[in-house]
């Protein structure tokens, strides 16, 4: 199931909301203020959450990519 993101404008919350198909087309109302206004953003899918957080894997899979072979 795709997971969504998005913004109300009416009171600036950031909430996330599971949509059971791609091309399901789904009602969102803000779940702190109940306004229609909202703004669907981008997600990033993952797979799960390490100790270094991103960046430990930005970095690691940087060093192996690198001219030098370290």
């Amino acid at each position: 199931m795709p997971i969504y993101e998005y913004t109300c404008q009416d009171c600036g919350v950031h909430f996330e909301k599971f949509v059971r198909s791609i091309a399901a087309t789904v009602k969102v109302e803000c779940p702190e203020c109940g306004g229609m206004h909202i703004r669907k953003g981008w997600s990033v899918f993952g797979t799960g959450k390490s100790e270094g957080g991103m960046s430990g894997l930005s970095t690691s899979a940087a060093d192996s990519c690198s001219p030098a072979g370290t």
